[in-house]
């Protein structure tokens, strides 16, 4: 499975840059420090590489708080480590982490 997001309408995809990320792990879409721009409705698009076929879930509204109070929560990791990571010699290997928090 591959995943995407789409944002508003197709065919805008959501780009990957310093602050926007897509894991193909979980399909979830991390925004790091949103901004107005940011703001709109986000959909799934997850493919099916091997018969390249699509199913995207429903729009996901992305709206800015006026009132200027941020939810707090502890720093935690967002991820289960294996303790071993099995891989062939010349393949690529992708570790995912992700800290959230405040």
């Amino acid at each position: 499975l591959s995943y995407a997001w789409i944002f508003n309408e197709y065919p805008s995809f959501v780009q990957q840059d310093s602050r926007r990320f897509v894991s193909q792990e979980t399909g979830n879409l991390y925004i790091a420090k949103v901004e107005t721009s940011d703001v709109g409705n986000y959909t799934c698009v997850v493919t099916n590489t091997v018969t390249n076929s699509r199913v995207l879930g429903p729009p996901t509204p992305l709206v800015l708080r006026n009132d200027g109070v941020m939810g707090e929560y502890e720093p935690k990791i967002e991820v289960q480590f294996p303790e071993t990571v099995p891989s062939a010699k010349g393949t690529t290997v992708k570790l995912e982490c992700f800290a959230l928090g405040k």
